[in-house]
């Protein structure tokens, strides 16, 4: 409640911090209209919808950019998935365009309405925020009010569009049922689980095979080239730790910044608020009384803190006696409120102060005048500059000098990290795509570091938390081609995993012809080849085999009648054959409890098969009347771009 009685400049500084925040983790789209105050324009056209639309190569650019700092996408992989995002946008451009063609229209009102329901943080006391605050919050995301008013009208548009084939789906009751049977039903089968490794002692290579082997595949067994790297790494938490400023330094820095020293004239209050704000009329005169009521017994002696915990409406002090938990400086509050507190003593209790908010009970504890910190109460404050000033500095000094020196003195590395306070790593037989433990997976680390020749640096290469890292390169083992010696273990597990998979298949197989050739007598088939079989209980599709894992590896039982033996199954570690010993059918009586949720569900994924094949129609319906003009050539430069 404190908050609400503060006044509107510094109202509106918390609420647009609250708002960036909300954007950051949102990404909310929903703007108040009438605001349009210009776009971001370009000559370099993507493709253009109808007479009035077009996309924009900063338009695209932008939504790589958000997607890659999103980590939706590592950067080497765009050019791949560059055009569908392109194609996307597209798609969304001609749905939109269509929505309009065909009459829906997205007012002002409109726009009002759903930024209120959807972020009613932009309103205070109902009210916008301002067109400021508005354009500010917009500026953290790179984007104008224009651009983004005209996405959420776009967006609006196709959402409405797309609601129409969900709205006009018709589900069948047959349909309903038909998906209650299936997620409902189920089966009890018998199964023999051959695990990977079963049949091993069959598919021994001989060292022969392993000999030839080798020599029809050596090219496939070499050695990578190896680096020996002196990694040096700033760390500036670990700088300031240690950073120790001169008191004579921060006497100056004390010196040249006395205005920040400067304290206000100040008070700590605290206050019982009883509100009228939001309440008829009718009752204020009732509430004047209780309020008249509650200064006589403080003034009476009663406990003010007491009072304030049993009676006060502002939520943001009751619980605390009434105390406000911060000094309160003169600009902060409403008049009236502001009045009473910095006129009265420590000690004294106010009248009955009326404002926008209630009546207000006011109690001063403490009166500080304007005045000048000395600087020994700002020392520990000058302290934290000094050392953020003093790490600053330092990582300044290793920007500008830390890959010349290395590059002057590379036999000398030591020296280098000693002299810039970098910490020093030194890791031998580094090869393409390792892990060193002090810089964790970098794909920049390793780019940087493949380009390098002996006794040459890298570039200073930004870490995760602020560190900073630069390699240097002692030593480079060339690639060569391994010996038969280093590599026949590795020869002999490749031939024999090779051999494995297809001896369990054909094993497999033959089960499954057995037990058919017998009646469909899986356990005696298996047992005549010395393998186990084991009975699951009832399973629906959803479910689980114990000692088998999920229910999906055999879902060819639930389409297969009674008796059938269906496989071979490959799992993660086995190869499995399966029958099917019964089915059970689901209980119908339950059907009605479940008839709206599958309804939806059928609903939905029909809405939605329904919206791709009408979006992809739509959009080659216009590309072929020449509403849609997609510039290729301006997506191949892009790609070249991303590609170089």
């Amino acid at each position: 409640m404190f908050d609400l009685f503060r006044s509107r400049e510094k109202s509106v500084r918390i609420l647009l911090g609250a708002l960036l925040l909300l954007v950051a983790l949102s990404m909310l789209t929903y703007l108040v209209p009438n605001y349009n105050t210009g776009s971001n324009t370009s000559d370099t056209i993507i493709a253009e919808i109808g007479k009035d639309d077009v996309i924009t190569l900063p338009e695209v650019q932008r939504l790589i950019q958000n997607t890659v700092r999103g980590r939706q996408l590592p950067p080497d992989v765009l050019p791949n998935y560059v055009p569908t995002m392109v194609d996307q946008m597209v798609t969304e451009r001609a749905l939109a365009y269509e929505a309009a063609r065909l009459g829906f229209q997205v007012t002002d009102a409109d726009l009002a309405d759903t930024i209120r329901q959807s972020a009613p943080g932009l309103f205070q006391d109902g009210r916008f925020v301002g067109k400021d605050a508005y354009a500010s919050m917009l500026a953290q995301q790179n984007i104008s009010i224009a651009e983004f008013e005209s996405d959420l009208r776009r967006q609006i548009l196709v959402t409405r569009l797309r609601e129409v084939a969900i709205e006009g789906t018709i589900v069948t009751p047959l349909e309903i049922e038909q998906a209650y049977r299936k997620k409902n039903e189920k089966i009890k089968i018998e199964y023999v689980k051959i695990p990977n490794d079963k049949y091993r002692a069959e598919v021994q290579p001989s060292a022969g095979e392993i000999q030839n082997f080798y020599k029809a595949n050596n090219a496939r067994y070499r050695t990578p080239e190896t680096k020996n790297l002196a990694i040096l790494i700033a760390d500036p938490a670990k700088m300031e730790q240690t950073a120790t400023p001169a008191d004579a330094d921060l006497r100056r820095m004390y010196t040249q910044n006395l205005d920040s020293f400067r304290t206000p004239e100040r008070v700590k209050v605290r206050h019982i608020l009883l509100k009228t704000d939001g309440k008829p009329a009718s009752e204020e005169p009732k509430i004047k009384a209780k309020a008249e009521d509650l200064l006589k017994q403080i003034r009476g002696g009663a406990d003010f803190a007491a009072l304030a915990k049993k009676n006060s409406e502002d939520t943001g002090s009751a619980a605390n006696g009434g105390a406000m938990p911060d000094w309160v400086t003169r600009g902060q509050t409403v008049p009236e409120f502001e009045r009473a507190a910095f006129s009265l003593k420590p000690g004294q209790t106010s009248d009955l102060i009326k404002t926008q908010y209630g009546y207000h009970i006011i109690q001063v504890l403490q009166h500080e005048d304007a005045r000048l910190r000395s600087f020994e109460e700002a020392k520990s404050e000058l302290a934290v500059q000094g050392k953020k000033q003093s790490v600053n500095d330092a990582m300044n000094k290793i920007s500008d000098t830390a890959q010349a020196a290395l590059q002057k003195d590379p036999a000398h590395p030591e020296k280098v990290a000693a002299d810039l306070n970098m910490q020093l790593v030194r890791v031998d037989g580094f090869a393409a795509g390792q892990t060193v433990k002090e810089i964790g997976a970098s794909p920049d680390f390793d780019q940087a570091v493949a380009a390098l020749k002996k006794g040459e640096a890298s570039q200073l290469l930004a870490l995760p938390d602020n560190k900073v890292a630069l390699a240097l390169v002692t030593d480079v083992t060339p690639p060569r081609p391994q010996t038969f010696e280093e590599v026949q273990n590795k020869i002999r597990d490749t031939i024999m995993q090779n051999r494995l998979v297809v001896a369990v298949q054909n094993h497999a197989r033959e089960l499954v012809e057995k037990a058919k050739s017998m009646g469909g007598d899986l356990a005696k088939a298996a047992k005549t080849m010395g393998l186990e079989v084991k009975t699951s209980g009832e399973i629906d599709r959803l479910g689980s085999v114990e000692g088998l894992g999920s229910a999906a590896y055999v879902q060819e039982g639930f389409t297969r009648p009674d008796g059938t033996v269906f496989g071979p199954i490959s799992t993660p570690d086995a190869t499995v054959v399966a029958k099917v010993l019964q089915h059970a059918d689901p209980d119908l009586s339950k059907l009605p409890e479940q008839r709206v949720a599958l309804r939806d569900e059928i609903k939905g994924q029909k809405g939605r098969d329904r919206n791709s094949l009408f979006e992809t129609g739509l959009r080659d319906a216009l590309i072929k009347q020449g509403k849609i003009k997609i510039h290729q050539d301006v997506i191949n430069r892009l790609l070249a771009s991303y590609r170089g």
